[in-house]
């Protein structure tokens, strides 16, 4: 899979890909990362890539040229399954949807600043908006990390244990159950039974029950779902 994103702030996105299970897929060549500084695409000498809001009001936007040079560039290199725009207006990534952007070959994603990018690139350009949740960032650069976190970790072979990101929360529409580890009483805290008898069946029948538990307790919503 490769992922280019494009960026206003670049710098902020070094971190997140250079290090964990990301930099793991990086290295196996199971997935590619390409951060563009819109900048480079910036008008005149001083690379303007913002200007004020026509109809006035407060705060800065992306302008329309530099993000159509930089995306019509892309795209004469490869043809891209999804073209993404990171903002808080928009459908809440869900478990569903890394799970469908995992299979993606080529995906291009454009992280917004300030009061955001001008709407004729959201309308010309992008196939699909993404949320991480209702609140706002100072950009859309961690959004866009925690994007790819989400896509690459599904990849097969990035996490040793495949089945493991089948285990994870929302994947069945229920949270994980409860999990333990060394040691098995910890100043009177004991580990459930059921997890130390080696009984298999009963030990999946006790989990299922948990993670049905623990979704009505918190998440009663995504049983609805």
């Amino acid at each position: 899979m490769r992922i280019d994103i494009i960026s206003a702030a670049p710098d902020l996105l070094k971190s997140p890909f250079n290090h964990s299970i990301i930099k793991r897929a990086k290295e196996k060549g199971l997935a590619e990362i390409h951060i563009h500084d819109l900048r480079s695409f910036g008008l005149g000498n001083y690379r303007q890539i913002d200007d004020t809001q026509f109809g006035g009001g407060a705060g800065m936007v992306l302008m329309i040229e530099p993000i159509a040079n930089c995306i019509e560039q892309l795209q004469a290199e490869r043809t891209y399954d999804e073209i993404i725009y990171m903002t808080p207006d928009a459908k809440t990534l869900t478990q569903s949807v890394s799970n469908t952007l995992s299979l993606k070959e080529n995906i291009l994603i454009l992280t917004g600043h300030y009061k955001g990018v001008d709407q004729r690139i959201r309308d010309k350009y992008i196939t699909r908006e993404i949320s991480i949740g209702d609140y706002v960032l100072t950009g859309g650069e961690l959004a866009a990390a925690v994007l790819c976190d989400s896509i690459i970790r599904l990849i097969p072979g990035v996490i040793g244990d495949e089945t493991s990101a089948l285990t994870d929360s929302f994947q069945d529409n229920l949270l994980s159950p409860p999990v333990y580890t060394r040691p098995s009483d910890y100043k009177g805290m004991k580990v459930p039974d059921i997890l130390l008898s080696g009984n298999f069946p009963k030990i999946e029948d006790w989990r299922s029950e948990q993670a049905y538990k623990r979704t009505q307790q918190i998440r009663p919503d995504l049983l609805d779902e």
